[in-house]
């Protein structure tokens, strides 16, 4: 399907409209100088960690145990994840460690 340059046009402004709004929706919602609701504050601490909870459930769902690798790749890389997260609290270090390992793991060990 091929869009004319109008439609093209018209799909990025919509696309940039949406991403604006969503950035400064909050902001407009929650000033500085006005303490946020009870539920927004909890959020900002539960909503973290479930995240991080539904992405490793999301990446670990199509792993089978019952056949060879048997899930020893994503075992590691998990476990290079979370021993990296525990000793440096860095996340972005230890996801990107986490991937790399796997990565070589499943392009050049289990292949």
């Amino acid at each position: 399907m091929h869009l004319t340059p109008l439609q093209t046009l018209v799909t990025i402004l919509v696309i940039a409209l949406g991403t604006a709004v969503t950035r400064y929706l909050p902001f407009l919602l929650f000033p500085q100088e006005k303490e946020p609701p009870r539920f927004i504050r909890d959020l900002t601490t539960l909503l973290p960690p479930a995240v991080m909870g539904l992405l490793v459930v999301y990446c670990l769902k199509g792993v089978s145990l019952t056949a060879a690798p048997y899930g020893i790749p994503e075992l590691i890389g998990v476990a290079v994840t979370a021993g990296l997260h525990l000793w440096r609290r860095n996340t972005l270090l230890s996801i990107a460690a986490g991937t790399v390992v796997y990565m070589v793991l499943v392009q050049f060990v289990f292949v």
